[in-house]
């Protein structure tokens, strides 16, 4: 049997939020068995499930709410969980976002390898995809069908000369996301980040915090962690977002020029689709691979 797992020790962290720009306490927390991750608002004493069916918002990030409470760009964080294998936490937040940190999901990964990772009684249990599942808008597309193991495929293709036709597929395991996912940070263009931050939004964006580009070229001096480290981001977002689904996937994504709209919105038309998928125990003899489960017991 492959056990769930979750955080051995409690373990906090402060940071900036990207669109406020205000300071950000976080904490981790350990949580039982078959409780899922949980977010709760500390401030405001409300807890929000992290599950598709409390997205309340898809615009530049993730947000998930219940009633008035909502907290967001919490995709990172979400796909360090998910990425480590960790099924059981509970996650303080003391305002209306999770901190931004680098940009990347590394410094979560961290945070966890720290607090370290203890396996529980209980079975891991994954979700499987039967059939394939698509949504598409004009060029934009992303689906998810039957997979060994779980596995990532995307294409990033934007008219700016470090952007065209990039594509980087990933076959999950804890070692892959740590090496091959976890550093990459989010991105955007110059001319829009100065958009947004007229508008009141991304007041905390820098560069320590984000990949920006010009009309031809990486404005942050030290350039890219990976060569398609853009791209590669895109495939932690997706990871985040898929996670929404409650479960490690058991499965292959594709996606072409996609954000957390659409990644929402498979996510959905798979949980409401009976026929699409199962929901099952992870056994330790089955040659599969999900995201995370390969990782060995820290504690």
């Amino acid at each position: 049997m492959i056990a769930q797992r979750t955080l051995e020790h409690a373990i906090r962290c402060s940071g900036i939020g990207l669109h406020s720009g205000r300071k950000i306490e976080l904490i981790l927390h350990p949580a039982v068995e078959n409780s899922g991750i949980t977010f709760v608002r500390s401030d405001l004493g409300v807890e929000i499930p992290a599950r598709a069916d409390r997205v309340t918002d898809t615009r530049l990030c993730t947000t998930i709410g219940v009633d008035d409470a909502h907290i967001s760009t919490v995709e990172h964080l979400l796909s360090a969980l998910a990425g480590l294998g960790v099924d059981n936490a509970r996650i303080e937040v003391n305002g209306t976002e999770v901190p931004i940190m680098d940009g990347s999901s590394a410094p979560f990964v961290f945070l966890i390898q720290c607090a370290g990772i203890r396996e529980q009684s209980a079975a891991k249990k994954v979700l499987r995809i039967l059939k394939r599942v698509e949504v598409s808008q004009g060029d934009k597309r992303c689906a998810l069908y039957p997979a060994a193991g779980f596995k990532i495929s995307y294409l990033l293709d934007y008219d700016h000369p470090l952007l065209r036709q990039r594509k980087v597929s990933v076959d999950f395991s804890w070692q892959a996301y740590t090496r091959e996912i976890s550093r990459a940070r989010t991105f955007g263009f110059l001319h829009e980040v100065e958009a947004l931050q007229k508008a009141g939004l991304a007041l905390g964006g820098s560069l320590e915090n984000a990949v920006v580009l010009d009309s031809h070229r990486v404005v942050n001096e030290g350039g890219l962690r990976y060569e398609d480290e853009c791209v590669r981001h895109k495939i932690l977002d997706t990871l985040g977002d898929l996670s929404l689904s409650g479960y490690p996937i058991v499965g292959a994504f594709e996606g072409e020029l996609t954000g957390h709209d659409m990644n929402h919105q498979l996510v959905t038309n798979l949980l409401a689709d009976p026929s699409s998928h199962r929901i099952e125990t992870l056994q330790a003899e089955e040659a599969v691979v999900a995201a995370g489960v390969g990782q060995p017991k820290t504690a």
